[in-house]
Parts: structure tokens; sequence; C-alpha cells
């Protein structure tokens, strides 16, 4: 799985670290961020639950090729 923040869209609502508390988190200016070590989202059922939370479809969830 991967996961993208477009940064350009994200308004900080925060919906997102709410949902997936284990995958996302805000950073110091309160825009959407990937915890460390979490950038696959690998093991929370929460993510995509957590990228359709997102008021404004700033995050992107795909499955990994290869």
């Amino acid at each position: 799985m991967h996961i993208d923040i477009d940064k350009d869209v994200c308004i900080g609502a925060g919906q997102c670290a709410l949902a997936a508390p284990g995958v996302f988190t805000q950073d110091d200016d309160g825009y959407s961020t990937l915890l460390p070590g979490s950038e696959d989202g690998a093991g929370d059922p929460m993510v995509r639950a957590a990228a359709r939370a997102c008021p404004v479809s700033a995050i992107t969830v795909r499955d990994s090729t290869g």
C-alpha cells in the first residue's frame, strides 16, 4: 500500500489523524503528515477510511505493485 498526501490540497482538518492515529498526524503547521515508519500504512485497517474522511480528498491510497 502506498499513501500520498497532497500538501497543496490539505486544509488541516485532522480527520485522517482521528481515523487512523497510528498512521497520520499533523505537522507543526497543522497539515496532515505520515508518522515515521508508517509510509506504507501496513497493518492499519483504517487507512482507507482515513482517506475517505478527508473533506478535500487530499489523501490517495494505492495498492503497492511489484
